[in-house]
């Protein structure tokens, strides 16, 4: 999904993602903004990629649980830029917050995901438990 929004990753730690996405023809809806869907994707990009980072990655995974989002102004070209946080680091689960600016720093959506942390599945698909 990354490469087909065109969503790329500008830094990457366990406190913060910064992540950018072009707002084209992929991202765009019917009425030529930026799709709500497209910015949820990008929000819980960055928030699974920022837990992952935050887990035994040896042993375990990222996965999204809940996410939500208030898509706060329209944008119709130009790029966007999410940067998450997170809010806390549990063992189990991660919750993130993430804001989507505009180049002007102008806020496009606000959106919190919740992760769930699960044991690696095995090459049956189940897990390692």
């Amino acid at each position: 999904m990354m490469h087909a929004l065109g969503i790329e990753t500008k830094e990457l730690t366990k406190d913060r993602v910064v992540m950018t996405m072009p707002v084209a023809d992929a991202t765009r809806q019917p009425y030529g903004i930026l799709h709500g869907g497209a910015s949820v994707a990008l929000a819980e990009t960055a928030a699974s990629i920022g837990s992952w980072i935050n887990c035994d990655q040896e042993r375990q995974i990222a996965v999204g649980l809940e996410i939500n989002a208030n898509h706060i102004r329209p944008k119709a070209e130009g790029i966007v830029t999410a940067v998450a946080t997170p809010v806390h680091r549990g063992r189990t689960t991660m919750v993130w917050d993430i804001r989507i600016t505009d180049e002007q720093d102008k806020l496009v959506c606000i959106s919190r995901c919740t992760v769930a942390i699960v044991d690696r599945p095995d090459q049956s698909g189940k897990s390692d438990k």
